[in-house]
């Protein structure tokens, strides 16, 4: 496997300008010519897929959805970042870039994530037009606010519904193609394979999952803008259909996953409240602003919070981190947040907890100022814990987010397969170790609206790509590789439900691969989870038939591929030793217990190649090369 970068010469602030015009282009005319399979919906998918189609290339869209509204990027609340400075406050493209490379801990590659800060905004503009309906002052101008890991307020918003807002505008965006005819949209269909002919991605095999039938798609290029893996620790913010099989079936067609160990901890959800939960549920970092994050100092204490007095309050982020306070990045958060419960001051029932304060903000702002900025997620809270958070304070405490890990993509955003392309949360490229708040959205409007469409041009312009059959040899060996996994797990007839399998497996990866790592614990999972999977293919039972709606079937198939993503997770964190953002090794902490890196060892992306089923994948590097942000030890203090 090579890992080429491809990233461009020259001063950082000029090598995508200088690389834009450097790329082969594809004439106007020629576009009709060239087919593009887009695989997911959400907010990298749709806009990929409208905005190719716009240029005159013909598309087909995959969604295992009904609707391309129902993608998980609908539950991005909080907001989307820009470096617009309508404040004033000494915002600019070098300091979303410097915050986004200091917030992942200097182990994101440079040069895109500047890209991802040039071009933010572009986005704004380009959203503003769609009409999303983003807050505004009084006096017209754009609202923002503020977000973790930044001292400037760069946070574009709409209430607490930004990602549903924003996946309007795309969806939008996308159906005008759909009814021009320049789009052809598959509901309901899953991935299930990419097609190689020559070591290209031309195709992808499908299932559809109400009628079962399994069906080969063609193209000249391949895009996968499928979100992330959170769903490998069962319990997340994400939603229960969230899987990892597209990106797992690139990898075992040859493409490189980069960094798998680098999965986020959100520190602002709502605790576990029982042992028969499917998922968790997220309250937006931007309650951050206004709410303030405190315990008792006192161990054991079951007081109510109202009867807690204000001395004898530890609002430990303002303490511990006082030029950041409550907007520390969300690994900070999240750890310091496990420290108190870990001490026995945690709160709730289940003492997993920590509360989250609006009385000072309702206090000097007004209930209806509050109502305003957070209303829908102080009702979604209400209506899930049946607390009021305008009367008692929220709890929160650390769940399984966002993944920074994903299918290693050069600065074309290509993977190491020719022809496929990961877009937005399915690759590796922009965050590091640690994502910053508003950022996912961000990433994902950037490769859809305004990368993918220039960098797929110089690949079609170049690439070699003769017409291929449906009864081409590669072509009909993928389908059969399909039907036979398929056969396979219908044929499974044993005693344990898939959802116990996917329960257990969550347990041993949040326990051993969470918040907290270490060799011996990582060590342990590496053992138990190859034994739990061997177990998996003699005693899961799927009933029902494949030619029809099966959801046992689907989650099967998505439960068995978690089941070797995890170890791989595990292999990961355990090769890299030192601790840097949401990876923490607690054999490499500082005396503060602050996240210890190792620059000299480590400054680097991990790249595992698939090398078989029975054998161990193998790794590769990508060096890290920091020009314009020499690496420092993080501090929010």
């Amino acid at each position: 496997m090579e890992l080429r970068s491809k990233v461009p010469s020259g001063p950082i602030d000029q090598k995508w300008t200088k690389h834009k015009f450097d790329m082969k282009l594809v004439n106007p005319a020629n576009k009709r010519k060239y087919h593009v399979i887009v695989v997911g919906s959400g907010l990298a998918g749709a806009s990929a897929s409208a905005t190719l189609a716009e240029l005159g290339y013909h598309v087909s869209c995959f969604t295992y959805h009904d609707s391309p509204r129902r993608a998980h990027s609908i539950a991005a609340q909080g907001g989307i970042n820009a470096a617009k400075n309508y404040q004033g406050d000494g915002d600019s493209v070098f300091r979303l870039f410097y915050d986004t490379v200091k917030g992942g801990d200097f182990r994101a590659r440079e040069a895109n994530v500047y890209r991802l800060a040039e071009v933010s905004n572009e986005i704004i503009d380009q959203c503003v037009a769609q009409g999303i309906p983003f807050a505004r002052e009084y006096g017209g101008l754009l609202d923002n606010r503020s977000f973790g890991g930044a001292q400037v307020s760069r946070t574009f918003y709409a209430r607490g519904q930004t990602g549903q807002q924003l996946l309007l505008g795309a969806y939008q965006a996308l159906m005008k193609e759909v009814h021009k005819g320049q789009v052809k949209l598959y509901n309901q269909c899953e991935m299930l394979d990419v097609v190689l002919v020559d070591g290209q991605a031309r195709g992808i095999v499908t299932r559809h999952l109400v009628t079962g039938k399994i069906e080969v798609h063609l193209a000249d290029a391949v895009a996968l803008g499928t979100g992330g893996y959170s769903n490998a620790f069962y319990l997340s913010t994400n939603a229960m259909y969230c899987n990892v099989t597209a990106a797992w079936r690139a990898y075992r067609r040859g493409a490189g996953f980069a960094n798998p160990c680098y999965t986020q901890i959100h520190p602002t959800c709502i605790p576990v409240a029982g042992d028969y939960q499917s998922k968790l549920t997220l309250m937006s970092e931007s309650l951050r602003n206004d709410g303030r994050i405190w315990v008792s100092k006192q161990v054991d204490d079951d007081r109510a919070p109202g009867d807690i007095p204000e001395d004898q309050r530890d609002y430990y982020l303002e303490r511990m981190y006082p030029a950041f306070g409550n907007l520390v990045p969300r690994d900070l958060a999240s750890r310091r947040a496990k420290d108190m419960c870990d001490q026995g001051k945690g709160v709730g029932e289940t003492k997993l907890g920590v509360y989250l304060d609006f009385e000072d903000a309702i206090q000097r702002l007004g209930a209806d100022v509050i109502e305003a900025r957070y209303g829908n997620l102080f009702e979604m809270y209400e209506r899930i814990t049946g607390e009021d958070p305008y009367r008692v304070p929220m709890r929160i405490y650390p769940a399984p987010h966002y993944t920074m890990g994903g299918l290693w993509v050069d600065y074309n955003l290509m993977t190491t397969v020719p022809g496929l392309y990961a877009i937005g949360e399915a690759n590796f490229s922009d965050h590091g170790a640690n994502r910053l708040g508003a950022s996912a959205l961000m990433q994902g409007v950037a490769d859809g609206y305004f990368v993918l469409p220039y960098t797929i041009a110089d690949y079609l312009a170049q690439a070699k790509l003769d017409p291929v059959a449906e009864d081409n040899q590669e072509v009909r060996g993928t389908v059969e590789e399909v039907e036979s996994r398929i056969d396979r797990l219908l044929a499974l007839d044993g005693d344990r439900t898939i959802n116990s399998f996917h329960k257990e497996l969550g347990r041993i990866v949040w326990d051993n691969c969470g918040m907290g790592r270490n060799a011996t614990g990582l060590k342990e999972a590496l053992e138990k989870i190859p034994v739990l999977r061997q177990e998996f293919w003699e005693n899961a039972k799927v009933v029902g038939e494949g030619g029809s709606i099966n959801q046992t079937l689907e989650r099967a198939g998505r439960v068995a591929d978690f089941l070797e993503l995890a170890e791989v997770m595990c292999l990961d964190a355990l090769v890299r030793e030192e601790s840097c953002g949401g990876h923490f090794r607690e054999e490499h902490q500082t005396p503060e217990g602050e996240a210890l890196r190792d620059d000299e060892n480590f400054t680097h992306v991990t790249v595992w190649e698939y090398t078989g089923a029975d054998t161990a994948p193998r790794e590769h590097r990508e060096p890290l090369e920091f020009e314009n942000v020499p690496p420092t030890q993080r501090s929010y203090k």
